[in-house]
Formats: structure tokens, C-alpha cells, sequence
């Protein structure tokens, strides 16, 4: 049965304001999954299409996040292996969804996101790359509202990526793996990854339905809370999203009460 959009939006109030801004997180992560089944599902013969919707949604999330005070959001785009497996049409598609929807939409004068990017931009085509680096450079200047797009991404790589840089870092000033191997910690290794200037996330969402994390995030994952909703990203309501921040303030509550 259909909800009556004025029942949702009163139910969406309720739930925003019984939310403890104290208890928030500060930085939220969303693997947006499921935008080629929410498409099959909506009736379209071309599941791309999914992407295009995926794309456009960014935007009520980055909305959501601004208006209660959300610093950070990370999204998880497309990993390494989609790149590499998906068929080069739909990786076509899906790339100008990123360069047309995404990069374009970032460098608008009243968007207030900082763009951070998270991966291996040599996996991507020149002109999304291109695009991408285009708008970091054009939002630079921005402070308080940080956006990182994950796209080419795979979490196993970033911590390969990590301990290589320190490494190489550590030989570059002269000393040596047995003194590093005695003395390295998890902070040495945080340091070297992609967004190190950036807080780890506080709640990871994934959509879809699935209950993986498919590595997204997995070194910074080992102190978040996960959520994972049935509903395909392109579906993700605002409910969904706050009911997931409620959940969230619970658990954040239970563990500050030593529960």
C-alpha cells in the first residue's frame, strides 16, 4: 500500500526532530548499490538508466547531510572490479553520469562541497579523470563541507597502497625495514591512506540489501557502525536515511552507557 506523501512527511519530521544532534555522526559513508536492479524494477528496459537516477540522487543526499550539519560524506561509486568486469557501454554510461552529474554539478558556485577523491584514477577514462581533477581544483577553496568520491577504488589496494607509501616515505630518509617493522604503528599506516587528511567515517550505509562491504572502506571500517537497507540506491528515501541516523544515535548511546 502507497503511503500518503503528507503521512511521509510528517513521519520524516518526526524523526528529524527527536534525532540528538549530539549524537549524530560526523561523517557518513554510502555504498550506493542496486541502481541497475532498481531500474529492472521500475520497468526500464535499459538498466543504465539506473545510473543516471543514481547520479541525480547524490544530490538530495549531500542535501540531507548539509541541512543537519554532516561535514563529511564518502560515497562509494564504482570499485576497481565494476570497472573492470561491467561491460565497456554500461562503464561508458556510468562515467558520464560521473563527469556530466557529479564533476559538473560539484563546481557550481553555490555548491558548498569540498570533492576529495578515494582510488586509482588510471582504472577510469581520460576525460572522467580529467573532469574529476578539474572539479577538486575548483572547490578547493571550500571548507566545512567535505564530499569524497570513491571510484576506482577497492579497500584491500588502499592499504597495499598505504604500506607501500610508507615505505617508500621511510627509504627516502634513509632508514631501514628492520627499524620501521620495530617501531610502525596503525597511526604510520593511516597516514598513507588516500584521504589521510580526512576523519575515517563514523556510519557506513550500504543499500540494496546486501550485507558486505565488498571492500569499501575496510581499514577505516574497523571503528564504524554499519547499516544496511533493502531499498535500491536510486529508492533510498529520506526515512531511510534518518531512520539509519536513529539507529546510529542508539548504538552510539548504548556504548557511551557502557551497555
Amino acid at each position: 500500500m502507497r503511503v500518503p506523501q503528507g503521512v511521509y512527511r510528517m513521519y520524516a519530521r518526526r524523526l528529524r526532530r527527536r534525532l540528538d544532534p549530539g549524537l549524530l555522526p560526523r561523517h557518513v559513508a554510502v555504498a550506493m548499490d542496486g541502481n541497475r536492479r532498481w531500474a529492472r524494477s521500475q520497468g526500464f528496459a535499459d538498466a543504465g538508466v539506473g545510473h543516471r537516477y543514481g547520479a541525480e540522487h547524490l544530490d538530495d543526499l549531500l542535501a540531507w547531510c548539509h541541512g543537519l550539519g554532516i561535514g563529511h560524506v564518502t560515497v562509494y561509486v564504482a570499485s576497481a572490479d565494476n570497472l573492470a568486469k561491467r561491460g565497456s557501454g554500461e562503464v561508458a554510461h556510468l562515467m558520464a553520469m560521473v563527469e556530466e552529474i557529479v564533476a559538473e554539478r560539484l563546481t557550481e558556485p553555490a555548491n558548498p562541497w569540498r570533492l576529495h577523491l578515494a582510488g586509482r584514477l588510471d582504472t577510469v577514462p581520460d576525460s572522467t579523470a580529467r573532469a574529476l581533477k578539474g572539479a577538486v581544483e575548483a572547490t578547493a577553496h571550500r571548507d566545512g563541507a567535505h564530499l569524497t568520491v570513491a571510484i576506482g577504488y577497492d579497500g584491500q589496494t588502499e592499504i597495499v597502497d598505504a604500506v607501500r607509501s610508507l615505505l617508500e616515505a621511510e627509504a627516502a630518509a634513509g632508514g631501514g625495514l628492520r627499524e620501521l617493522a620495530a617501531r610502525v604503528t596503525e597511526g604510520d599506516i593511516d597516514a598513507h591512506r588516500y584521504t589521510a587528511d580526512l576523519p575515517g567515517p563514523d556510519l557506513i550505509i550500504r543499500t540494496s540489501g546486501e550485507r558486505r562491504l565488498s571492500s569499501f572502506l575496510l581499514w577505516q571500517s574497523a571503528g564504524a557502525e554499519l547499516s544496511f537497507c533493502d531499498v535500491y540506491w536510486p529508492g533510498f528515501r529520506h526515512v531511510d536515511f534518518l531512520r539509519a541516523l536513529r539507529d546510529f544515535a542508539e548504538r552510539r548511546r548504548e556504548r557511551l552507557a557502557g551497555r
